[in-house]
């Protein structure tokens, strides 16, 4: 195996010495327990009984978020990443409002275990609510400290003094904050001394605010880690094996070291990668590698037509997690109905990468992973490291929506490197990689079963919902691909039933509505057929599918408006108010259909029961001859808390209405007892231009003071349902299984004309 060393410069480790380099600035410092740096962001919920908002209960120190140099340069730190939700922009205009200060003059650095504070995963809509609140109080304490440090300066009452653009004005001297800070000014603990502006006076939160993340994306510059190109970097690829659990018995190593640019050829016990001095000439590499590999045993699959009965046949953990008491009404009609969502992919448009280099004894790893703090502890584990000795920095990935393949080429490009000691080592999956060894969201099978009165109201509610686990990431070293393919292999972590209130599988199994005799039971499976983790909204999306069907079929029942039918059997204000504009929107009272075919549906839903709230009304076409569903208009409201960023809002609100309709439409993994046949896009077909809504509105509700309740994952839920209450009504045929593609339509259509 050859090294080759580069003498280029390459990007320095920030140290603690250089980052606070020079006199009259701020020092960075954190307070990050054991606990913090292990706990996962998967269960959905922020801890409200907390001492501190937000993230500040796992940093307390001011100087963890906020940073004042000498020069007056500002810099504030969140552990989450910008996964393209347009959270930079949204915690810049936090800062620059609780601060009083110019946003032009804030850096903004994300999740880097050398920097910024352990915010844990990125995920479960939890960055306004985790690090948008601690960044709010944390500013607007360091503000509030500063004021009244000036006023003890200049013999004042700080209530005489304000904020303009960093300057604290009203005495008889100007102050800049960069005057008014040294080594420890900011070195303690949050206290809540900070008083927030009241928000009719805000100038930068709550108006349309530029994303800092578009530019670069936009003009081709390096704004992902597929673009990351370092001095003297070379390119890896991995061969993996044809089906999950075979083992390499014969390779023909020296065949491959010999072909031209190949450098180093890299085994460990299952795990083989080859490196190259150029990325095609790697891509050449893996090819004849694997030609020259030969692997027996594997773990067989089951047939896909069996993989709902047999999730319902397998062992599980079973769980009550609601019941209300019974109510006074006798069920005079009783409907029943099974739900099933097949596996399906994060299908990341652009295939995972890392850049990784060791040196001097450290590791540093350039990732789109959603955790770089648990995915650190993974790696250091896979590598027999101590943390400290490894540096994660988050960079964007070209797609994730939850834990696709990041984590694991963040430790192919670990494992790769530490074999090339100073040389950046360059790794990018293969599509096939991405589709073939991503951990898919997992199939799901949901039984309803409700009673209507004589009155057209439910009276009793069944619900079941069976799921193989919904977050499998690292965590432990065993959770990577390669921790499971090294000569001494890791075992990975047992799955964790993620509780209630917002749970796993069964995230918004809970019926949002005032519902008599409601029993819902979550049934937990973890003898998985196919690896499974965290896909976007985790069992949300098929729960409120499943559920807002199902309140469909019994307001059709009932003879009732859809709508009102929800609206009679909602309290909460604020859910009425979601429902109401998006129906009043969408033109619902006195709606005709244009021309046959046309459909109507409508969905509500508040992601986890506890954030954001969330209604969509669909207007689309469905053609018979063909099968082919064209989504016309798609109408939202949402009210996810006081709004930083309208535009923001929007966009992810807009964006779940697009994913949530390729989900439904066309997602699905197919494969057979010998392997997975979804290795490409015509395997996997996803939503295409063409088939985008031709028009989406969405209308966002301020709540101007209240918590941030975030708003990533609110919107995916409704979509599907009302396309699916849509497409009921344009044909008069309920489709009970996902995905609706042509071929699945057609054969409703046909079984109902023949029927």
């Amino acid at each position: 195996m050859t090294h080759h060393r580069s003498s280029s410069p390459l990007i320095p480790p920030i140290t603690r010495r250089g980052f606070v380099a020079g006199a009259g600035s701020l020092t960075l410092s954190f307070a990050l327990s054991g606990r913090a740096a292990a706990q996962s962001e998967e269960s959905g919920v922020v801890d409200q009984t907390a001492e501190l908002p937000g993230s500040l209960s796992k940093a307390p120190f001011l100087d963890s978020w906020i940073r004042i140099a000498a020069d007056g340069a500002i810099t504030v730190f969140t552990g989450k990443a910008e996964l393209g939700q347009g959270i930079r922009t949204a915690l810049h205009q936090i800062a620059a409002e609780m601060l009083g200060v110019d946003p032009q003059r804030i850096e903004l650095l994300t999740a880097d275990t050398d920097a910024t504070p352990n915010e844990g995963y990125t995920a479960a809509s939890h960055s306004m609510e985790e690090s948008g609140s601690a960044i709010m109080n944390a500013a607007a304490e360091v503000r509030a400290i500063l004021v009244q440090r000036a006023a003890e300066r200049l013999g004042v009452d700080a209530e005489t003094l304000r904020v303009e653009d960093g300057v604290v004005i009203g005495g008889p001297e100007d102050l800049a904050y960069n005057m008014l800070v040294d080594g420890e000014t900011l070195h303690v603990r949050y206290e809540g001394r900070g008083r927030k502006p009241d928000p009719a006076t805000y100038k930068i939160m709550g108006t349309p605010f530029p994303r800092t993340d578009i530019p670069a994306k936009l003009t081709g510059a390096p704004a992902y880690v597929q673009d990351l190109r370092l001095p003297g970097m070379v390119h890896a690829r991995v061969i993996r094996p044809p089906v999950s659990g075979a083992r390499l018995a014969e390779f023909d190593q020296a065949a491959v070291e010999a072909m031209p640019g190949v450098m180093a050829v890299v085994r460990n016990g299952n795990y083989l990668a080859v490196v190259a001095s150029g990325e095609y000439q790697a891509v050449e590499a893996k090819r004849a590698a694997e030609g020259a590999a030969r692997w027996t045993g594997g773990i067989a699959l089951p047939e896909r037509s069996e993989i709902y009965d047999r999730l319902q046949a397998s062992a599980a953990e079973e769980t009550v997690i609601h019941e209300t008491d019974a109510g006074s009404g006798f069920p005079v009609k009783r409907l029943k109905a099974r739900y099933t969502r097949p596996f399906q992919m994060h299908s990341s448009i652009g295939p995972s990468c890392a850049v990784g280099l060791f040196e001097d004894g450290r590791l540093t790893v350039w990732t789109h992973t959603q955790g770089v703090y648990p995915d650190r502890k993974a790696i250091a584990e896979l590598l027999s490291m101590e943390e400290s000795a490894v540096r994660l920095i988050h960079m964007p990935g070209a797609g994730c929506y939850g834990h696709n393949g990041a984590d694991d080429a963040a430790a192919d490009a670990a494992l790769i490197a530490i074999a090339l000691p100073g040389q950046p080592v360059r790794v990018q999956w293969m599509r096939e990689d991405e589709h073939l060894w991503e951990p898919y969201g997992s199939a799901m099978v949901v039984e309803a079963n409700a009673g209507l009165s004589s009155e057209g109201k439910i009276v009793d509610w069944t619900y079941d919902v069976w799921s193989y686990p919904h977050s499998t990431r690292p965590g432990g070293a065993g959770n990577l691909i390669a921790g499971n393919l090294v000569a001494d292999p890791f075992r990975l972590t047992p799955p964790t039933n993620i509780p209630q209130p917002a749970g796993g599988g069964d995230r918004n199994a809970v019926p949002p509505y005032d519902i008599p005799g409601a029993r819902v039971t979550k049934h937990f499976v973890t003898d998985m057929t196919l690896r499974v983790s965290a896909l976007r909204g985790l069992g949300a999306f098929m729960n409120v599918f499943s559920l807002e069907s199902f309140v469909d079929e019994l307001a059709e029942a009932a003879g009732g408006d859809p709508v009102a039918f929800r609206l009679a059997m909602l309290d909460d204000p604020r859910a009425r108010d979601v429902v109401t504009a998006a129906a009043t929107d969408f033109g619902w009272d006195g709606w005709t259909a244009p021309a046959p075919g046309f459909g109507r549906g409508f969905a509500y839903a508040r992601y986890k029961n506890l954030a954001a709230y969330c209604a969509v009304a669909i207007e689309l076409q469905v053609t018979p001859e063909t099968g082919a569903i064209r989504i016309h208009r798609a109408v939202s409201s949402v009210d996810s808390g006081q709004i930083v960023n309208p535009n923001g809002v929007r966009n992810q609100i807009e964006g779940g209405i697009v994913q949530s309709a390729s989900w439904t439409l066309f997602e699905e993994v197919l494969y057979s007892p010998d392997r997975i046949e979804s290795r490409d896009w015509s395997a996997y077909p996803i939503l295409r231009f063409d088939a985008v809504p031709a028009s989406v509105r969405v209308r966002p509700i301020d709540r101007p003071g209240e918590p941030f309740l975030g708003t990533g994952e609110c919107a995916q839920g409704p979509t599907a349902a009302a396309i699916a209450n849509a497409v009921r009504d344009a044909t008069g045929v309920r489709i009970r299984d996902l995905p609706y593609s042509p071929k699945r339509l057609q054969t409703a259509l046909r079984e109902t004309e023949f029927s």
